[in-house]
């Protein structure tokens, strides 16, 4: 019995020994566990750091709000300070159908099954979206994922709509009492409406960060003085109320683009859009290009292509029957043929080696064993004077001039500009190429062939003949004004003087002869009652797959109106048109002459 108790007692006793022991481990635990948070504790109190992430930067996150003062991009306007293109809020339709989708009080903020076909009706009456679409889109859904669709869009109709069609669509549901219809706000680019010298103006595209990039044209080439800079604003929220803590506020202003003002008149432009319309519908050249430019600025009045491209949607711009987009007035380069053959007489002229009443043979003419034909396969007209073969276009009466000084002549190409670029100002301006390796190459491009120049080296030389021996730059841009007012004016700019004002004179007397001249004279459509024109044609193999295209042509004229006071100078080219009861000087002078008339009305 002893022994049991003995047992027990000893049990017992090794029981309280754990006990003991179990408590002194707990205590010793609890103490390295309060230790070791103390330790922690102090660590972030004293770094302010919590695995490596700062608390104040975090406090900073949840407090401290930073916004983007977005920077109104420019407008561009035209020289009477119309707006072409501008910055402007646009609307996109969207719906809810999320059932939770309700306020406080439990009110139905989402579609409701019973107005589906109401919103259907409202969409095709004002946005043209058919009813079919709305219905589908407002029906039950699932996503890719297997989620239920909770909000939906309405395709390109229900995009890009403005305030007024915004407005009009919510009257019309609240009148109704139909909810879950919103719009969403976002910034968009407006331009003008279908093609308006749209080349010339160009579009943008959003980049990666959201910002708005030129492409092309004006929008591109300004980029920069339109975008302005963005400002900045940042406050530190009171976390107790959420008002802003005072003396917080930090802000940037932004700064606004500056507007562009273009040299175009809108009502000239119109027109010649909608005169090259015809043109293309009717004769379906391979392209055109028309430019109206005052003959004492150098300022671009009016200016076009085709094919071209619709500003506002963009129509035509991905054009499958076109094999790469390209602003053809500026990166294009092409054999001009006769109309250079003013530059050859004017240079002939100022070098003494040019007789009006001089006679030369024409037909045909040998250079170095190759035979130079006139246009009419090289029969000609007989004996004419070297006045005469200007307006008859005389290949032969050109190349005989250009034998007369072969190597002035090469130096007075460059004195026009060609081979050179205008720095007009756009991007891709190409410069041409003046072929002079041989004697022939040297002669051809006495009457255009061999050379290559780009429509506004043309322009830019024939403001020497029109503006009295000075050579203007062509211009687009009238001023720059910043969003603080200041004014930049651009001024006309002289850049050379190739001829006196004495050659220039009797160079626009020749080329009147063009219009006027009754045996002569191979552009009397240009003629125009009560105005006396001066004008030069041209038409010119273009070089192809290593080779002249025979029985193809690129067809161009010049005209300076008036002669005695030149106002205007317009050049167009046309390339493969369909001549069938027609002749290309019926084309070209249906567009110039409608065009030149309208802008001396609209001076007078």
């Amino acid at each position: 019995m002893k022994k049991i108790k003995g047992i027990i007692r000893n049990h017992n006793l090794s029981t309280i020994k754990n006990r003991k022991r179990v408590g002194v481990i707990i205590l010793f635990l609890t103490m390295l566990i309060f230790l070791l948070f103390t330790i922690r504790l102090s660590y972030i109190l004293i770094t302010g750091k919590v695995a490596g992430i700062s608390l104040s930067e975090k406090t900073k996150e949840l407090y401290e709000v930073h916004e983007t003062l977005e920077a109104r991009r420019g407008s561009i306007l035209d020289k009477d300070g119309n707006v072409l293109v501008e910055d402007s809020s646009a609307f996109s339709l969207y719906a809810i159908l999320d059932e939770n989708y309700t306020d406080l009080e439990g009110n139905k903020l989402y579609v409701q099954e019973k107005d589906w076909p109401t919103i259907a009706e409202i969409f095709e009456k004002y946005v043209k979206i058919e009813k079919e679409l709305t219905l589908k889109q407002l029906k039950p859904s699932v996503n890719k994922e297997g989620k239920q669709v909770t909000t939906v869009e309405f395709g390109t109709n229900g995009k890009n709509l403005n305030f007024e069609t915004k407005r009009t669509i919510e009257e019309e549901l609240k009148k109704k009492k139909i909810s879950g219809i919103y719009f969403r706000e976002e910034k968009k680019r407006a331009y003008q409406v279908g093609n308006f010298a749209s080349y010339f103006i160009g579009y943008t595209n959003q980049d990666d960060k959201g910002n708005e990039q030129g492409v092309m044209g004006i929008e591109e080439a300004y980029n920069d003085k339109l975008s302005g800079q963005n400002g900045s604003r940042s406050y530190e929220k009171n976390s107790a109320f959420g008002d802003v803590k005072p003396g917080s506020a930090k802000e940037k202003k932004r700064v606004d683009g500056s507007d562009i003002y273009t040299t175009l008149d809108s009502n000239l432009q119109f027109y010649l859009e909608e005169l090259l319309n015809d043109a293309a519908q009717k004769y379906q050249p391979e392209h055109i290009t028309a430019t109206l430019m005052e003959a004492k600025t150098g300022n671009i009045l009016a200016t076009s292509q085709r094919p071209s491209f619709e500003l506002d949607t963009r129509k035509g711009l991905e054009d499958p029957n076109t094999a790469r987009w390209s602003n053809i007035l500026v990166e294009d380069v092409y054999e001009p043929g006769s109309t250079m053959k003013s530059m050859m007489v004017a240079s002939a002229i100022e070098e003494n080696k040019f007789s009006e009443n001089e006679q030369f043979l024409s037909g045909n003419i040998k250079i170095d064993g190759t035979q130079i034909n006139d246009w009419n396969n090289g029969v000609g007209e007989g004996n004419m004077t070297f006045r005469q073969g200007l307006a008859w276009s005389s290949n032969v009466g050109m190349v005989t001039l250009q034998e007369r000084m072969p190597d002035l002549w090469q130096e007075y190409l460059k004195k026009f500009g060609f081979g050179q670029s205008t720095n007009f100002g756009l991007t891709g301006e190409a410069t041409g190429e003046i072929q002079n390796k041989t004697t022939v190459d040297r002669a051809m491009t006495s009457y255009g062939q061999g050379i290559s120049v780009t429509h506004l080296q043309m322009l830019q030389a024939y403001t020497a003949i029109a503006n009295g021996g000075e050579m203007l730059k062509p211009n687009m841009i009238s001023k720059v004004v910043s969003s603080n007012g200041k004014e930049t004016i651009i001024q006309p700019e002289v850049v050379g003087t190739p001829i006196s004002s004495e050659t220039a004179g009797k160079v626009l007397e020749y080329m009147k002869d063009v219009t006027i001249d009754p045996k002569y004279g191979m552009g009397k459509e240009y003629a125009m009652d009560g105005i006396n024109v001066s004008a030069k044609t041209g038409t010119a193999e273009f070089f192809e797959n290593g080779i002249y295209q025979k029985q193809e042509y690129l067809h161009s004229v010049v005209t300076i109106t008036p002669t005695e006071d030149p106002k205007y100078i317009f050049y167009m080219t046309l390339k493969k048109p369909l001549l069938q009861g027609v002749t290309a000087n019926d084309i070209i002078s249906e567009v110039s002459n409608n065009l030149v008339k309208r802008a001396m009305v609209a001076r007078d």
